[in-house]
C-alpha cells in the first residue's frame, strides 16, 4: 500500500525540481523552511514536529542541532502534559536549507514514509500506553540534552531515537518504540563513554603540564 503522504512530498519534489530548472523571473533561490516543510504535512501533530526537528539537527547546517534541541526539550513537556498540537514558534519555523538539501529533505522524508507504511502497524499497545507519555517526554528532554552536547556525531542517536518515537507513536507500533528506547539507550552509552574519555585525557593533559 502506497502512503498518501509519501506520494504528497514527491509532487513537491517534482514541482520543486521543476522551478528549479526552470525559474521564472519572480523566483529567487529555492529554500524550503521548517515552516513550510511541516504544512505539507497538513495539520502538524505533536510526534510529527517531533520527528522533523530531530531530522533537521542531523542537516548540515551551522548551529542547528544546537539551537533545535532547546526546542525539541520543550516538546517533551508538551508532551508529559499530552498535548496533541504544538503550533511552531516563528523563529524556528524561519529555518531553511538551501536548494540541494530542499529536494533531499523532501525525496527522503518520502522514502521514510513509504518505508514506514510497509513496514509498521498497530502492535504491542502497552508502549505507547497514554500512561506512558510522562516516561516519553523525559526521554524527549534527554535525547534533546545530548543533541545539545558538542560530541562528534552526537546527534546520529539520538535524533534516530526521536525520529522512531515520532513514528511509533504515529503509526501506533509499540515495536518502533522499542528500536526508539534502544537507540537511546545507546545514545546515552556514547555519550557516558565519551565523557570517560574526555575526562581521562583532561587529566593526563593536566598531569603532563603540571606533574
Amino acid at each position: 500500500m502506497k502512503s498518501p503522504l509519501a506520494r504528497h512530498l514527491r509532487r513537491a519534489a517534482i514541482r520543486h525540481e521543476r522551478r528549479a530548472r526552470t525559474p521564472g523571473p519572480a523566483d529567487g533561490p529555492l529554500r524550503l523552511s521548517l515552516a513550510e516543510l511541516l504544512s505539507l504535512h497538513g495539520e502538524g501533530s505533536l510526534p510529527v514536529l517531533v520527528m522533523l526537528l530531530s531530522l533537521f539537527t542531523l542537516i548540515p547546517v551551522g548551529g542547528a542541532g544546537w539551537f533545535v534541541s532547546f526546542f525539541i526539550g520543550a516538546l517533551g513537556w508538551y508532551w508529559a502534559r499530552g498535548r496533541e498540537q504544538v503550533a511552531l514558534p516563528a523563529s524556528l519555523g524561519r529555518l531553511s536549507l538551501n536548494e540541494r538539501w530542499s529536494l533531499r529533505s523532501l525525496h527522503g522524508l518520502a522514502w521514510l514514509y513509504q518505508r514506514a507504511n510497509r513496514w509498521l502497524r498497530p502492535r504491542w499497545q502497552a508502549w505507547r500506553h497514554e500512561g506512558t507519555r510522562g516516561w516519553w517526554g523525559a526521554w524527549i528532554a534527554v535525547m534533546a540534552f545530548i543533541i545539545f552536547l558538542p560530541l562528534p556525531f552526537g546527534n546520529v542517536l539520538p535524533s534516530l531515537s526521536l525520529v522512531l518515537l515520532g513514528l511509533g507513536w504515529m503509526f501506533r507500533d509499540g515495536l518502533a518504540l522499542l528500536a526508539a528506547s534502544a537507540a537511546g539507550v545507546g545514545a546515552v552509552a556514547y555519550t557516558v563513554a565519551f565523557g570517560q574519555v574526555a575526562i581521562d585525557l583532561t587529566q593526563r593533559g593536566w598531569n603532563w603540564l603540571f606533574g
